[in-house]
């Protein structure tokens, strides 16, 4: 199949290939031998100029006329390279850069500094962590889900809330893979703290459209967490030392062709979380509260044979909350976890064609247990994952073409209710699994048809099944054309669809991971977007870059459950439940970035529109969706004083979330009735928050650190409410009501410390 389609492409652009060329094909490295991501190719052959970068894997592809060429390559933070050749035919270069070593006060200082963030084709982003320590976070250590929140298309999701809300999606129709395998939990409590431990994570991949065919499942974004695989040659130990949580992260060789990075942290935190969650309100309700959290990283890498790359990954985490309150006589456990584990084979066949193979076993669990006086109550979901990944990357008539082969088997179980002194609670529907197969051809290829324009074209076909009536087979075109105007201007429009089989649903507003999954069966489609997007990207000059871009999504069969937790009051099902509707999303988004300097960051600009269609709700009528934040702006300041200071501050400013509230009240029967005019009527404060940090580094070498972090999150204690309760009273005169209005407010000003170190 994936040749097929392959052939069907090359037959319909084979006027792209010309005789008289040749085609140059690169791949570039640091000394490290680690690839380089967006390098800058430039190439010179009768006066003719040309322009390219590096792809996510350091390759890169030119067409070139047949004769003497000069190729210069150069990346921040490298000696650039130039070399001379004359092509007669197919020419495959291996290029290394050298790092720009600088000499200060007579000892070696390791000039390593790479652009933090790069721009791929198709707006996609790459983030090198290691350039973003100073971006404020509440531990310390670099928070790869607000990093996101902090360029164009995401929303700012405000406090107590963890998910990414991407170009108008819901937050389950993200994809977040770790080495390509989906992780469904997506936070730790509340969004609070960091949900990845970025010591173990070498890199991160952002595509807001999931263009590339290889990937598929969700309606919106696939974010790749890239962990090391790069062989470690010498024992390495680094780590955070914090006032709420620590982690450790060690390297170390085994054997001349093998190595082993194990990462762990653990928070420390019962006595902390507890105040915060009372500065909020006035009620002191809570007497017991108890949360922690801790998470795990593996990564295995050797080097069986020359061309053989051997690496197993696994990520495991746990939170567990607790909260006893004697008053009313309740005690509540909550529990959620995840794991994940994924062998993976690459295999070089020769230096136009590799192959991949991974196996993987994904799986995220909740459990809420509650129990007050006679009554208990227990509601538990999980979702679990088997799959095989195949991925073949060769050229035909050097075009550059990947296809592959995906399988995956879900093992769903989206509510487990159990309440006990209720006469008939149990519902055998809600308890029941569910069990879908899903398999995948995909193929894409990178044509060139001119010196300037050049695309991804790739095709996506899915079959799903689950039980014996609920079968479908879906044809997924992926488009992107690429526009080189001249080394300084670049230009690209794309168009997706997307088909997502497996849905959140979600039944909180903040961060409480009572959120479950569930896969189309028993007459619950699959939902289906489709995205049209353009852009470009200027470089002003040497220290600034500009992305500019606009999108319309349109979506259909969107989920909605409007129970809270759980109905389980009644025998029902899910398909009777849930709600199916539609929407779209459209914006425009504007990034400008400053990459060299002591002084380096962004400014990050979205104005979008999201809306929704129900015919349960609103009357039928069209209303705003719940993220519908008119406004983001995100501002990323870092600055290097010295070789001792670096200082690092970001700025957000959002427009509030949407929410339904009563417009009048009346009375019947001394029962007060509310009246609604709208679904998500009313709006939220605007989001405004100012976070600082401060480094300060007793050493800093290439191999060896140590330095202490201040960061302040939410410098100017504003108050930013995460909800909204409305208190009803009956007035004196009995012929009116009062309505108050109170806005509930998690946390305030939260100030760190913490000590880093490697050696």
């Amino acid at each position: 199949m994936p040749k097929t389609i392959t052939l069907f492409f090359l037959l319909c652009f084979s006027n792209v290939f010309a005789q008289s060329k040749a085609s140059i094909i690169g791949n570039i490295k640091s000394s490290e031998h680690e690839n380089l991501i967006g390098a800058s190719v430039s190439l010179e052959a009768d006066q003719q100029y040309y322009y390219t970068i590096s792809d996510s894997i350091g390759n890169f592809l030119q067409q070139m006329p047949l004769g003497q060429v000069e190729i210069a390559i150069s990346q921040l933070g490298y000696l650039k390279k130039v070399i001379k050749l004359k092509v007669v035919k197919d020419t495959v270069l291996s290029i290394i850069l050298e790092k720009d070593v600088a000499h200060l006060k007579e000892v070696i200082v390791n000039n390593d500094k790479k652009s933090a963030i790069t721009t791929l084709s198709g707006g996609k982003l790459s983030f090198n962590l290691k350039e973003l320590s100073a971006v404020p976070t509440v531990l310390g250590t670099t928070d790869i889900i607000k990093l996101l929140q902090l360029t164009p298309g995401v929303q700012n999701s405000g406090d107590a809330n963890g998910y990414l809300y991407v170009r108008g999606g819901d937050p389950g129709h993200n994809a977040i893979l770790y080495d390509g395998t989906p992780v469904y939990g997506m936070s730790h409590l509340l969004g609070i703290f960091p949900f990845y431990n970025t010591d173990h994570i070498k890199g991160v991949e952002f595509d807001k459209s999931s263009s590339n065919a290889k990937y598929g499942g969700r309606l919106s974004s696939t974010t790749l967490l890239i962990p090391n695989k790069k062989v470690p040659s010498e024992l390495g130990i680094q780590g955070n030392v914090g006032i709420l949580a620590s982690q450790l992260t060690l390297t170390a060789p085994i054997g001349k062709n093998s190595g082993l990075y194990i990462s762990g942290r653990k928070t420390y935190i019962d006595e902390i979380v507890a105040p915060l969650l009372r500065s909020g309100s006035k009620n002191n309700d809570v007497q017991n509260m108890k949360y922690g959290f801790s998470d795990g990283n593996m990564t295995f890498i050797s080097q069986v044979s020359k061309n053989n790359l051997l690496s197993i990954d696994a990520f495991v985490s746990g939170d567990a909350l607790k909260i006893n309150d004697e008053n009313l006589a309740l005690r509540t456990s909550l529990k959620w976890s995840n794991i994940t584990i994924s062998p993976t084979l690459v295999t070089t066949i020769s230096p136009k064609v590799s192959m991949s193979n991974a196996v993987y076993f994904s799986k995220y669990s909740n459990e809420l247990d509650m129990e007050q006086a006679t009554i208990g109550f227990d509601v538990s979901s999980y979702v679990k994952d088997f799959g095989f990944n195949n991925v073949f990357r060769y050229q035909i008539k050097n075009v550059p073409v990947e296809s592959g082969l995906q399988y995956v088997h879900h093992d769903l179980q989206p509510q487990k209710v159990n309440v006990e002194n209720l006469t008939d609670a149990n519902s055998a529907i809600q308890n029941k699994t569910i069990n879908a197969n899903e398999a995948a051809v995909f193929t894409t290829i990178r044509p060139k048809f001119t010196d300037r324009l050049n695309a991804e074209l790739g095709i996506r076909v899915n079959y799903y099944t689950s039980g014996s009536r609920d079968s479908y087979l879906h044809f997924q075109p992926r488009v992107l054309l690429n526009y080189n105007w001249n080394e300084k201007y670049s230009f690209y429009g794309s168009y997706n669809r997307q088909y997502q089989y497996l849905s959140l649903i979600t039944t909180s507003s903040v961060g409480i991971p009572t959120d479950f999954w569930i896969a189309s069966s028993d007459g619950i489609k699959p939902q289906l977007s489709d995205e049209f997007s353009i852009g470009s990207n200027q470089n002003i000059s040497k220290n600034f870059t500009t992305s500019l871009g606009g999108f319309y999504r349109s979506m259909k069969n969107l989920l909605e459950y409007p129970y809270g937790i759980t109905q389980f009051n009644e025998t029902t099902t899910f398909k009777n439940d849930l709600l199916t509707g539609k929407g779209k999303a459209y914006g425009l988004e504007v990034m400008l970035r400053k990459s060299n300097g002591k002084f380096t960051g962004w400014l990050s600009y979205t104005l979008s529109w999201s809306d929704r269609n129900f015919a349960e709700l609103n009357n039928g009528k069209t209303y705003f969706a719940k993220y519908d934040r008119r406004h983001n702006l995100s501002i990323v300041g870092m600055y290097e004083l010295n070789a001792k200071w670096n200082f690092g501050v970001t700025q957000l400013f959002g427009s509030g979330n949407r929410f339904t509230m009563p417009t009048s009240w009346y009375f019947i029967n001394n029962n007060p009735v509310k009246e609604y005019s709208g679904y998500n009527n009313a709006q939220m404060p605007n989001y405004i928050r100012t976070d600082l940090s401060v480094n300060y580094f007793f050493l800093k070498t290439n191999k060896k650190e140590s330095a202490l972090n201040f960061s302040i999150y939410n410098t100017f204690n504003i108050e930013n409410p995460i909800y909204v309760v409305l208190d009803v009273k009956v007035n004196k005169d009995k012929n009116s009501v009062i309505v108050k209005q109170e806005e509930k407010v998690l946390y305030r000003i939260l100030p760190s410390v913490s000590w880093r170190f490697k050696f």
